[in-house]
């Protein structure tokens, strides 16, 4: 099994009850998994969806927190963004999603093996479709979508970034690696991903991550002639603009008809 630049380290997945994949329970809810990475445990939390959300293999969606939302307690990471908005939802939201966490002091880049790792896994355990992976972020972590869709973008059939961009002046670390020597690092990311799905959030009043960053991103999806990008700017909003998206209902439709004819297998 492919796993970025992992290459040969082992992976094992530390899970409550016995190994096989468990019986959805009647209503949604949040599950606590760990994965030992290269000797150190990493926690994640994983949302399963009710029977009768999604019957069959579930849509999987990995979501990337925020800033404010790094950590090791494995709580932060659902308390902004996504979390609220499935926790809202837990009866009829039909799809699994992987919930990360990164360390304080580290940037999605440093843990984006990890993070597909824990994809894995919980694809894996709760029976999720490869065919409908989905991969989302917000602010760091909507840095965070774009690296990781660059890195491996056969795993996802579409991905949403939400207030977020591939360079940041005041914070070099969290910008997008491999676009340095980029005459122009927003066409060459449109041109690599012009294939996949991407529906791009920001707020207009944004004033820690510019809106123009998303707006560069969409004029040159649209010039490379990407089959389907979309971009929607709230006029009121500033830095949090991933309430409003995630409560926009054509968001879900839009995304849950997206599918990936070349899905990663899991083996």
């Amino acid at each position: 099994m492919r796993l970025g630049s992992l290459g040969g380290l082992m992976l094992v997945a530390m899970v409550a009850g016995c190994a096989s994949a468990p019986e959805r329970a009647e209503r949604g809810d949040f599950v606590e998994r760990s994965l030992v990475v290269d000797g150190r445990v990493h926690r994640y939390q994983v949302f399963v969806p009710a029977r009768a959300a999604a019957p069959g293999k579930a849509p999987v969606i990995l979501f990337l927190h925020g800033s404010g939302e790094r950590g090791d307690d494995n709580r932060r990471q659902l308390t902004v963004g996504l979390g609220p908005h499935v926790r809202s939802r837990a009866d009829d939201f039909p799809a699994i999603v992987v919930f990360p966490q990164v360390p304080e002091g580290s940037e999605w880049h440093q843990l984006a093996d990890v993070a597909f790792a824990q994809l894995d896994a919980a694809t894996r355990e709760f029976a999720g479709d490869p065919d409908r992976t989905y991969l989302t972020g917000l602010s760091m972590g909507g840095y965070g979508a774009w690296e990781l869709a660059l890195r491996q973008s056969y795993r996802f059939a579409a991905v949403v970034p939400v207030c977020g961009g591939l360079v940041h002046p005041h914070r070099p670390s969290m910008a997008v690696t491999g676009l340095a020597d980029e005459t122009d690092p927003y066409a060459a990311v449109a041109q690599r991903l012009r294939a996949m799905p991407v529906w791009i959030f920001h707020g207009a009043r944004d004033d820690l991550v510019p809106p123009e960053y998303s707006r560069r991103l969409d004029a040159a999806f649209r010039a490379a002639g990407a089959r389907d990008v979309r971009y929607t700017e709230f006029p009121e909003a500033n830095h949090n603009s991933w309430d409003p998206a995630y409560a926009t209902p054509e968001l879900w439709t839009w995304l849950f008809a997206q599918r990936q004819a070349n899905a990663f297998r899991l083996k």
